[in-house]
């Protein structure tokens, strides 16, 4: 894993040069749904600092054996409405806030909590009926709402684009959700500086488009069983 840890660094930089940033402007997200507990403790003594959960049961269990303030903990899976409750504590960040109502139950939930949440805003830029996200032509509205919410503090957008055969033909998707993203803080009057986008194929391509935050999963442990 420490081999695999160095390597995907390294194209994490070499991609964020080619963007004329520095490597430090990307947050590596090791995802860790489904591994065993022991895994993800491996990986945070090797030094990895941000692990991406895809539901709150797993973070849960996971948290029984990787303390809950050892590494940052994001939550990139889609979160029903009724565990919206659970996110505060769990999560640093969320990353897949697509409706309005899920906003208005996790920041009621982070004001009880007495924290205030940073979250991303999905995105459907493929348009696919089989993923989550908010559509593109719905937006502008549901930026406005998250952004006026007490308890959230909207930092960007994610999003999961459509399967493809080669990394290059995920370009379209990212860089129409950087777009996206600059035309909402543009209208917002506010930055949005977060772009969650990029998984263990894609992700140089991500970089190289303004990702701020790649989701690499199976390239740092391998295929899951």
């Amino acid at each position: 894993m420490a081999d695999r840890l160095a390597d995907i660094r390294a194209r994490i930089a070499a991609a964020a040069a080619r963007s004329a940033r520095p490597a430090e402007a990307v947050t590596l997200v090791a995802v860790v749904k489904t591994l065993p507990a022991e895994l993800v403790a491996e990986a945070v003594r090797l030094g990895v600092s941000d692990l991406g959960e895809n539901r709150v049961h797993e973070a849960q269990a996971h948290q029984q054996v990787v303390a809950r303030d050892a590494a940052r903990w994001h939550l990139i899976g889609h979160l029903q409405r009724n565990k919206a409750g659970k996110a505060p504590g769990l999560f640093d960040v969320v990353h897949s806030v697509d409706d309005a109502e899920l906003a208005v139950a996790l920041a009621r939930r982070a004001r009880e909590a007495g924290r205030v949440l940073p979250v991303l805003i999905e995105v459907n830029v493929s348009g696919e009926d089989s993923k989550f996200g908010a559509s593109p032509d719905t937006l502008d509205a549901l930026l406005e709402q998250v952004a006026s919410l007490e308890g959230l503090e909207l930092r960007g957008l994610m999003t999961v684009p459509e399967a493809v055969d080669r990394p290059e033909d995920a370009r379209a998707a990212f860089a129409r959700l950087r777009g996206l993203r600059d035309a909402g803080a543009a209208r917002l009057g506010r930055p949005l500086p977060e772009l969650s986008m990029g998984m263990s194929g894609d992700f140089e391509v991500a970089v190289e488009e303004g990702a701020t935050l790649v989701r690499v999963g199976s390239a740092l442990f391998g295929a899951r069983a």
